[in-house]
């Protein structure tokens, strides 16, 4: 993967500055460390970090195509670029280089944008048109690699991260109070919106065009898309087993081309083991895994990695995460992630990217997406208990189905009461569209008690569960139960914090790549045509994958309970010499940044400080202030100045008329 980021004057031709670009290039190099590139003209510039994957020694960006009227960034990997590669030698289109990227532009000469269709992978990138002075700009269906952009009357900038635009326009950024109140709803941004003002991300499954002359068009060329509720096939169980075996697999083998070493996390659970169980098996005998073991016993999975790792004999790395650790990083996680977050569970792996890195692995895979696409999440049987529930929501039976979800927190009989209350929230409006996520949603809203008055008030009656509403697809009321906790889920949570929050931007802060086999758009496909009832039989979650892995995973991860990754959160900010948790929270800053209230915050340093254990929504608001004060310190509070003297910087093409 890579860095990419640009600068297209609008309405008026002037020499883009290449010292702008490399700015911009430099800003991402943790993004590419390998080389750096750029191409430049009296109407645009465009930059792009590398980290060599494919074609190591002849795939230097960018790249043109046989005219040099098409130029190509790109960041990500399309899997099946050499069948795309043999077809378009036939119809007569000459390469001069082995990689995926040549093979997209050649692809857009021959298909436009609908080239969009064809390319199975995880990708963002940049065409600039020379004739038409069009740029063309596009991200993978479901989100995994980011683009953002900027416009500006007279200047359009876009980049992988949002730090290299900050680097090269004027203004400071400033906070956005409408993409604070989506965040401290959904933990995410709606699909193109960020914490900052003015500042844009183009949603998964999007393409943007903008010319010279400022005309821009932003499009969906796909659509996450299930089937109405009376036209799902009710295929026979073994069929469905035996196509979700075969695209699985396949997605492992296209996933597995690189020419350097691919790696694989194993943390002991179903999808990482399973899909580590397929690479072993069928493909590497002498696989390499990477794994995460905690100071805290609650959040310590290792007994389940190291069973996993005698099973299959692979070569196995790991990294121990201790409380101080996740203090210690979580200022960086911010810097790389760029938004708020309520977990400190980005922070391990981060710290397992950079053992990944140390052992020279550049390419690991990962189990993401498992749980959104075939039904791994305790919000969706609580969908289902609930949808069960409201058919008699005064049944004092049907909500102690919630205990067999959580035994662990019904335990206590004198909470049950309160625990029946927290789950009953919309019992009353099963046919809401956001029945499955409302009592999450409702509880997440609770940390914007924190919100200053000033905050608020710029706020105003914006509601983002409405805008979310404004979005949905036509036929989403005629969708199941499930499929619509699905669709919410991948759009929001997965989209926009698992795949970021906890994927690319960790990853990508020590400059690996990580690869999402179960984010394949063909088995995402397939299986949203699979009956719900398939996906959760009864209340046994994920019942297709468990088919599929059981002749190759021992029973004790087959069938063991679901333990979601988590990491503490308390634990990790006080007593801590790494992370001074008081400067951070001060009055001062706390006004300086103008999001939170100080009083109230105060009031809650008090409780962190004197409990060593707070409640959930306690650490909830204890991550996402710290994070949001972080990033307030990291890109407005202080603009970075990046040295670039020493940076190789190559431009392979200008033709500017002003030199």
């Amino acid at each position: 993967m890579c860095g990419i980021s640009g600068i297209l004057n609008l309405k008026e031709n002037a020499p883009i500055s290449p010292d702008q670009l490399r700015v911009m290039s430099y800003a991402l190099k943790h993004r590419g460390p390998d080389e750096a590139g750029a191409y430049l003209d009296d109407y645009i510039g465009l930059a792009q970090s590398r980290l060599s994957i494919i074609d190591l020694s002849g795939g230097s960006q960018p790249i043109h195509n046989e005219e040099n009227s098409l130029w190509i960034i790109f960041n990500g990997e399309i899997f099946n670029y050499p069948e795309l590669r043999e077809e378009l030698i036939k119809l007569g289109h000459k390469f001069y280089t082995n990689t995926d990227t040549e093979v997209i532009l050649h692809l857009y000469e021959e298909k436009n944008e609908k080239c969009l269709d064809y390319l199975n992978g995880q990708f963002a990138f940049a065409i600039w048109n020379i004739k038409k002075k069009e740029l063309f700009l596009a991200r993978d269906r479901v989100g995994i690699l980011p683009l953002f952009f900027k416009l500006e009357s007279n200047k359009f900038y876009f980049a992988s991260e949002l730090k290299a635009i900050f680097a090269v326009t004027d203004e400071s950024p400033k906070f956005d109070p409408v993409g604070f109140e989506q965040i401290f709803t959904f933990w995410t941004n709606l699909p193109g919106d960020t914490p900052f003002k003015d500042y844009k991300e183009i949603p998964p499954a999007h393409f943007l065009k903008i010319n010279f002359e400022g005309k821009f068009i932003l499009k969906p060329y796909w659509q996450l898309q299930f089937k109405k509720e009376n036209d799902l096939k009710d295929f026979p169980v073994s069929e469905i087993n035996d196509r979700a075996s075969e695209l699985l697999t396949d997605a492992v083998r296209i996933r597995l081309r690189a020419d350097v070493p691919v790696g694989s996390y194993l943390s002991g659970g179903l999808d990482s083991s399973g899909l580590t169980a397929i690479v072993k098996k069928k493909f590497n005998n002498e696989l390499r895994t990477f794994g995460i073991s905690f100071e805290e016993e609650a959040f310590d999975e290792s007994s389940f990695q190291k069973l996993m790792v005698n099973y299959l004999q692979t070569n196995h790395s790991e990294v121990y995460a201790k409380n101080s650790d996740i203090g210690k990083y979580f200022s960086d996680i911010i810097y790389f992630g760029e938004r708020p977050v309520f977990r400190t569970a980005p922070a391990p792996l981060y710290l397992l990217s950079k053992k990944v890195r140390e052992e020279n692995f550049k390419v690991v895979l990962t189990g993401e997406g498992a749980d959104e696409i075939f039904g791994g999440y305790n919000i969706f049987k609580e969908a289902k208990i609930r949808k069960f529930w409201s058919n008699n929501p005064d049944s004092k039976l049907r909500s102690k189905l919630l205990k067999k979800l959580y035994p662990y927190i019904f335990k206590d009989k004198r909470l049950f009461n309160t625990l029946e209350a927290f789950f009953k929230v919309g019992i009353d409006e099963p046919d809401n569209p956001f029945f499955s996520h409302i009592v999450r949603w409702t509880n997440n809203s609770k940390l914007k008690n924190f919100f200053s008055d000033e905050f608020k008030d710029q706020i105003k009656d914006y509601n983002a569960v409405d805008e979310f509403l404004l979005k949905l697809p036509d036929d989403f009321d005629s969708w199941e139960t499930l499929s619509k906790a699905q669709y919410l889920e991948i759009t929001t949570f997965m989209s926009g914090y698992l795949l970021s929050s906890q994927g690319d931007r960790m990853a990508m802060g020590n400059s690996v790549e990580l690869r999402v086999p179960y984010l394949d758009h063909r088995l995402i496909e397939f299986m949203s045509t699979v009956p719900a009832k398939y996906k959760i039989f009864g209340l046994n979650e994920k019942y297709i994958l468990k088919k599929v892995f059981q002749d190759s995973l021992p029973k004790e991860v087959l069938y063991r309970a679901k333990n979601p990754y988590r990491a503490p959160i308390r634990n990790s900010f006080f007593d801590n010499n790494d992370f001074n948790t008081e400067d951070i929270l001060s009055e001062e800053k706390l006004i300086q940044s103008g999001v939170f209230n100080p009083s109230k915050v105060k009031l809650l340093l008090q409780k962190a400080k004197k409990s060593n254990s707070l409640s959930e929504l306690d650490n909830m608001a204890l991550a996402g202030i710290i994070s949001t004060q972080l990033l307030s310190e990291h890109f407005i509070a202080s603009k970075k100045n990046f040295n670039i003297d020493n940076y190789h910087f190559k431009i392979f093409f200008d033709n500017r008329t002003n030199n």
